[in-house]
């Protein structure tokens, strides 16, 4: 993780306050040095850019690390009802499998 990269999507950021990507590639950025402050970039995108599908596997993730299940099922749920709405069964398959595992339902192991 370079600051150069993290200083260049701060200044797309600046040109373009409301795009979705931008925020995304900043939470994916400080995933790895600052879980606290990805989060905060994850909790804009929930709630300013819901249909962004790719914020919900990576939320609910975090919430998982956090120890926080309750708000990982929330969003996770969420997640498969907004991809289902988009038609990404991609991401739907993947939320519902992070889902299924976190809840004790991945039989797949056994």
């Amino acid at each position: 993780m370079s600051q150069n990269r993290l200083e260049q999507l701060f200044r797309f950021l600046e040109d373009d306050p409301n795009d979705p990507f931008t925020l995304y590639a900043i939470a994916t950025e400080y995933r790895n040095i600052d879980k606290h402050k990805a989060m905060e970039y994850y909790e804009k995108l929930l709630s300013e850019h819901e249909n962004y599908v790719g914020t919900y596997y990576h939320a609910a993730k975090l919430y998982e690390e956090f120890g926080q299940n309750d708000a990982a099922e929330r969003i996770y749920k969420k997640g498969m009802q907004i991809s289902r709405q988009e038609g990404n069964l991609h991401a739907f398959s993947e939320l519902q499998q992070a889902y299924n595992k976190m809840m004790g339902l991945d039989y797949e192991d056994d």
